[in-house]
């Protein structure tokens, strides 16, 4: 017995296609300007260039004061990025690794700080995975 394909096997497989593009991108591994780094290649990129990075954390104050944050990183949380970009007009010669808690509001910074000209670098899985990790934080006491 032949099977054919329904209206609504079609539509189930394009919104699962359109759910599927939807995450990638809000991941940042599908239309993005910029780089994914894990923490290791993070840190490693930081260790041997430090003088070319600019950290930037997106998160918010109560984040950074429970978490946190990766030494001499600038805070800028997301929200407040698009009235603050002058801040950063001083680092357009640098890299920015920018990071959050888990990796998704990094993303949303890193497009506008590409769409703007700035290299940037997207730390994957944010500083949640760079705990994991074991790597070096400071905290605000």
């Amino acid at each position: 017995m032949k099977k054919y394909l329904s209206f609504s096997n079609i539509i189930t497989g394009f919104l699962i296609l359109l759910a599927v593009l939807f995450f990638l991108y809000q991941k940042g591994y599908i239309l993005a300007n910029f780089e994914n780094l894990s923490p290791k290649e993070a840190y490693s990129l930081l260790k041997q260039k430090k003088e070319e990075f600019v950290i930037l954390d997106v998160r918010t104050p109560q984040e950074v004061m429970e978490d946190g944050k990766i030494p001499g990183s600038i805070l800028i949380p997301v929200d407040t990025l698009g009235n603050n970009i002058e801040k950063l007009e001083k680092f357009k010669n640098k890299k920015i690794l920018v990071y959050c808690r888990s990796g998704n509001r990094s993303v949303a910074a890193s497009r506008i700080l590409s769409s703007l000209g700035f290299k940037v670098y997207n730390l994957r899985g944010g500083i949640n995975a760079w705990k994991e990790e074991g790597l070096p934080l400071e905290y605000k006491r």
